[in-house]
């Protein structure tokens, strides 16, 4: 009749999950083993516009050189405007290599760099105060001398 099929179970890949946030952007770098590829909100990290964008996102791989072509990385990023996800994504890059590598010189490496590809910036916008919300949360109203 018919024979039990005996399958081997399926190996789950390695994955790990890290997060990165700049101002209102918060940017979730999903890593596993790979060829190096890295795509932010599904596009590669090559056609990322505008270009200095691009070259602030690349600089955690080449700083990490031959270990960032082992895995690919998918940002996800939402929130913020441009430059907020722009830094959330590249300090979430640069975490994720360093918690998949386990690479103390690495972590050196980024820190004598720029700290801020580790550590995500705290500062936030100050809020508006009450009748004065279209000039700014610390401007007064101008006082003549006369």
């Amino acid at each position: 009749m018919a024979e039990a099929q005996t399958e081997a179970p399926k190996k789950k890949k390695k994955m790990l999950i890290v997060i990165g946030k700049r101002k209102k952007a918060v940017a979730r770098a999903f890593v596993h083993e790979g060829k190096g590829i890295i795509k932010i909100n599904s596009t590669p990290i090559d056609l990322v516009q505008p270009n200095y964008a691009q070259m602030r996102l690349k600089e955690p791989v080449i700083i990490a050189g031959e270990l960032a072509k082992r895995v690919d990385i998918d940002v996800r990023v939402s929130g913020g405007g441009v430059w907020g996800q722009t830094d959330a994504s590249r300090t979430a890059i640069a975490n994720a290599l360093v918690q998949w590598t386990k690479d103390n010189k690495l972590k050196d490496m980024y820190t004598d760099y720029d700290r801020s590809l580790l550590v995500s910036d705290s500062r936030r916008t100050e809020p508006h105060k009450p009748s004065r919300s279209t000039a700014g949360p610390r401007r007064g109203k101008q006082q003549s001398k006369r």
